[in-house]
């Protein structure tokens, strides 16, 4: 189970670069891993495609909201990015936990070492994020994305209801109803210690999510191990069986 969790936090973690073959990959989007609830905490991925046959992707920077500020912001480390994380003061401090939060992640900025994303391919870069709104059905997020010739792209349009789909979507969290029995912590306990709890649960969401993309592999590696074992044991039989005609043959 514990090199199971580890190899499925590692892909979590780990730089995702897909070849990029369906329209559906044409803008920058956000995609949780699992589900993203009201009030609670959740680790998002911003899938990022290369839209262009002569440049590559270098640098990618994700607007966070201001109308629903999260107090938790933690981007997972890239193979061959940079990573610069921008706080602001709030205009309204939030209370979580007890306590009182005066500022927050606004951005998040990320600059290729390297090549950045090559034409025809696209990257994921996760983010573990909370605590998101319990008053919205959505966290709309803006995203500018640089290419290697200086062009920058912004999808920062919010859609409409009832509209067509902009040139320009800004990437959008769905969030999914509150869990029965969550609870979003305000205890004595939590508000002397508010800064550890939001990464601990921040964490947490981390794990529960990689042990959700983990399972699958804890199975394959048990039936695998399984197979291993009734395979030597078959082996021994058929050693000592032949040993045993060997002597009786002898002994005739």
């Amino acid at each position: 189970m514990k090199v199971s969790r580890l190899a499925a936090a590692a892909a979590v973690a780990g730089s995702a670069v897909l070849v990029l073959s369906s329209p559906a990959f044409a803008h920058v989007t956000v995609q949780p891993e699992g589900t993203a609830a009201k009030g609670g905490y959740a680790v998002v991925n911003f899938r990022v495609p290369n839209e262009r046959d002569n440049a590559s992707t270098t640098k990618l920077e994700i607007n966070f909201p201001t109308d629903h500020p999260l107090s938790s912001v933690l981007p997972q480390a890239i193979d061959g990015w940079k990573i610069a994380v921008t706080k602001s003061k709030l205009a309204k401090p939030l209370e979580v936990h007890g306590r009182q939060i005066t500022e927050a992640v606004s951005k998040v900025t990320w600059t290729a070492e390297d090549k950045g994303i090559e034409p025809g391919f696209i990257q994921q870069f996760p983010v573990s994020v909370g605590v998101l709104p319990e008053d919205a059905d959505e966290v709309v997020f803006k995203a500018i994305q640089t290419y290697s010739n200086k062009e920058v792209v912004r999808w920062i349009e919010v859609q409409e209801k009832g509209a067509e789909e902009p040139e320009n979507p800004a990437p959008v969290l769905t969030l999914s109803d509150a869990a029965d029995g969550h609870s979003h912590g305000s205890s004595a306990e939590d508000a002397s210690d508010g800064s550890d709890s939001d990464d601990a649960e921040a964490a947490a969401a981390t794990t529960e999510a990689s042990d959700s993309s983990g399972g699958s592999d804890t199975t394959a590696r048990v039936l695998g191990t399984v197979g291993i074992v009734v395979g030597a044991a078959g082996v021994a039989y058929g050693v000592l069986a032949g040993r045993r005609r060997t002597e009786t043959g002898d002994a005739s």
